[in-house]
C-alpha cells in the first residue's frame, strides 16, 4: 500500500488517529503502572544501590518520574497521529525529519529518565541477558546501533520501501526509537549495573554523535537527484517542489539535530562542574572537621 498519493488531502482541523499507535501506547502505559504498583521486590530493597530512589525506601515512581514518562507516551501519540503524521506520510520528506527528530531524539530520554532502575531490573537477571545487555549499552555499540539504524533507513531502497507498505514503515518508526533508547543510554541510564558513561565520556560521545547524522544529512541536502520519488506524486504543500522538500529536510535533520546534542553536551558540563564543586566542598568540610 503506497502511503503517498496524489490526491490525498490535509485536514488541518481534523486529528485523525491510528488504533496501532493506541494499542501499542496502551500497553506500554500498562506494563509501567503494572510494575509501578508492584513495587520492588526484595532483592530490590536488599541491593540499596546509589542514585535508586528505591534506596531512600521509596516503593514507586516518583511524581516527576511519572510525569516524563506519561510526556514521552504523550509526544508519541501526537507524533504518530494527527496533522503531523498526515503531513510526514502523505506531503512532506522534511515533516517526515520532524517526525523522525522527535522519535529518537526527544521520546526515548522521557522514557529511560520516567523508569526508575528498579521497574528495569528483572529484565537482567539472567545471567548471559545481562552480559549481552551490558556489552549493548557500551558507548561504542550505542553509538554503533543508533546510526547503523539510521543509516540504513534513509537509504533510498530501504526508505522508499517504508513509503510503499505501511506495516514495514511501523516497523521502521519502532527501529528508531528502539535505537535511540540505545543511544540516550549512557547519558540517562537509571540502571547503576548498567551505568552511564562519566562526564568527559558523555561529552565526547554527544559530540561523535553529531557527524554520521551531519553526513546522511549532507548526503540527502546536497543530492543533485530525488532520493524518494514516491514524494514527487505527493500534492504540493506551501508551493514546495519536491527537491526542496528534499533540502529542507536534509537541513532539519543536520542543524537542529546537532544543535540538539549540543544543547545535550551543554547540561552535561554544567554537571559535571557541579559535581566537582560538591566535592571540592565536601572535601574541605572533611578537612575542617579533622581533629587538630
Amino acid at each position: 500500500m503506497l502511503l503517498l498519493h496524489p490526491t490525498a488531502q490535509l485536514g488541518w482541523t481534523s486529528f485523525p488517529v491510528h488504533e496501532s499507535t493506541v494499542i501499542g501506547l496502551l500497553a506500554l502505559g500498562g506494563a509501567y503502572f503494572w510494575r509501578a504498583e508492584r513495587g520492588p521486590s526484595l532483592l530490590d530493597e536488599q541491593k540499596l544501590v546509589a542514585n535508586e530512589r528505591v534506596a531512600k525506601g521509596e516503593r514507586t515512581p516518583s511524581p516527576a518520574q511519572r510525569t516524563m514518562f506519561l510526556s514521552g507516551l504523550a509526544i508519541i501519540f501526537l507524533t504518530l497521529n494527527g496533522p503531523l503524521h498526515d503531513l510526514s506520510d502523505y506531503f512532506l520528506f522534511s515533516a517526515h525529519m520532524v517526525q523522525h527528530l522527535i522519535l529518537t531524539l526527544i521520546v526515548p530520554p522521557l522514557l529511560l529518565l520516567g523508569t526508575p532502575g528498579w521497574m528495569l531490573r528483572p529484565l537482567f537477571r539472567n545471567r548471559p541477558v545481562f552480559r549481552l545487555a551490558k556489552a549493548l549499552t557500551s558507548t561504542a555499540w550505542c553509538f554503533l546501533i543508533f546510526n547503523i539504524v539510521l543509516a540504513l533507513w534513509h537509504l533510498p531502497p530501504m526508505y522508499n520501501m517504508a513509503l510503499a507498505n505501511h506495516p514495514i514503515h511501523i516497523f521502521q518508526h519502532l527501529m528508531f526509537i528502539a535505537a535511540a533508547v540505545f543511544m540516550w543510554w549512557p547519558l540517562t541510564s537509571q540502571l547503576p549495573e548498567l551505568p552511564r558513561a562519566s562526564y568527559p565520556a558523555q561529552l565526547m560521545y554527544c559530540f561523535l554523535l553529531t557527524i554520521p547524522m551531519g553526513v546522511i544529512a549532507i548526503y540527502i541536502a546536497m543530492a543533485e537527484d530525488l532520493l524518494y520519488p514516491a514524494y514527487a506524486i505527493a500534492p504540493r504543500i506551501l508551493q514546495m517542489s519536491p527537491m526542496s522538500d528534499q533540502q529542507y529536510g536534509g537541513l532539519i535533520m543536520w542543524i537542529p539535530g546537532a544543535l540538539f546534542f549540543y544543547i545535550v553536551m551543554s547540561v552535561v558540563f554544567f554537571k559535571w562542574y557541579s559535581s566537582g564543586k560538591d566535592d571540592a566542598a565536601s572535601a574541605q568540610v572533611g578537612s575542617v572537621a579533622q581533629p587538630l
